[in-house]
């Protein structure tokens, strides 16, 4: 069970294994684009391309549902990247149901783990198998995979590091159950752990009060999506903007934090202990542009600033 691109590389990992695939469950297809064609997911695309039997429920505890279950008749379920599951589906199967996590549990649970690793100025990271029960991210581990975090690693870039460490953490828990070694055990309980809140206006949008680190940490952890982002005020125009890829300049100012330092072809914003260089843009409507393009033909006013 899966939706997105993270979804197929383990899923393709599966079917190199002597394991069988009874079914494919993913998203319905959803309407995209100015004419609102319906588009397959990511994993309905690969599925049809190798065969496989797809099913797209709209709704998890439908009898109907039921009845694919039923025909599908697995040993165990794997689920990665899909939703939250009712009892009576992850329960169905004799193995029961192990969930691919990006983080390494307890720590990171939620729906952007990737994302809150970097914008936690993180060192490391990494990725989970557990199996399922009625709370979200909270079952007994069966295996787990530690990553580094690289200095200028982007969330785009450790998603990918933690795909193909995924592909092999779930063969791996797969030949664990199938030959009855697996040995989960509970997650330790802890007062203090770490969130991964779901990703919305307002814990995207940069604060130019904040430390350089934590800006530059904002940036790649949302980066390329969903894109931190500012306004941007030019005289009377207020345009809000995502910041993709920036750089810290620790140096002594008198500005206000968010006031605007420029030439030809460099933008720096004033922040506490220095400025942060951006290196590439996206205007509203536009592609994302490195900055010597934007700055190109864009005349600034004297009291532009990001807020």
């Amino acid at each position: 069970m899966g939706t997105p691109d993270f979804a197929v590389h383990i899923l393709a990992k599966i079917l190199e294994t002597k394991h069988e695939i009874t079914g494919v469950v993913t998203a319905p297809d959803k309407p995209a684009g100015r004419g609102q064609k319906l588009l397959p997911s990511a994993v309905k695309k690969f599925a049809v391309k190798n065969k496989l039997d797809i099913y797209q429920p709209t709704n998890l505890k439908s009898d109907s549902f039921q009845e694919d279950l039923k025909k599908m008749n697995p040993d165990l379920i794997v689920v990665v990247a899909f939703r939250m599951l009712p009892k009576k589906i992850w329960n169905f199967p004799k193995y029961g149901t192990f969930n691919l996590h990006a983080s390494l549990l307890p720590d990171y649970r939620g729906a952007a783990p990737i994302q809150w690793a970097i914008i936690n100025g993180e060192t490391s990271t990494g990725i989970t198998t557990f199996f399922l029960d009625e709370n979200i991210d909270t079952g007994n581990i069966i295996s787990k995979e530690e990553v580094t975090i690289q200095s200028e690693d982007t969330a785009g870039i450790l998603h990918d590091k933690l795909m193909h460490l995924g592909g092999d953490l779930v063969v791996k828990t797969l030949t664990l159950i199938a030959e009855g070694k697996a040995k989960p055990i509970p997650q330790p309980q802890a007062d203090s752990l770490k969130k991964a809140p779901k990703l919305d206006r307002e814990n995207t949008r940069i604060d130019w009060t904040a430390s350089p680190e934590e800006i530059k940490n904002l940036i790649r952890g949302l980066n390329p999506f969903p894109g931190a982002w500012t306004f941007f005020k030019n005289g009377k125009k207020e345009l809000r903007c995502k910041i993709l890829q920036v750089e810290i300049h620790k140096k002594a100012h008198q500005l206000s934090y968010g006031a605007i330092e420029t030439s030809k072809t460099e933008l720096k914003v004033a922040v506490p202990s220095g400025f942060i260089r951006i290196l590439e843009m996206q205007m509203p409507g536009k592609r994302k542009m490195e900055i010597r393009e934007i700055l190109n033909g864009f005349h600034l006013k004297e009291d532009a600033h990001m807020h």
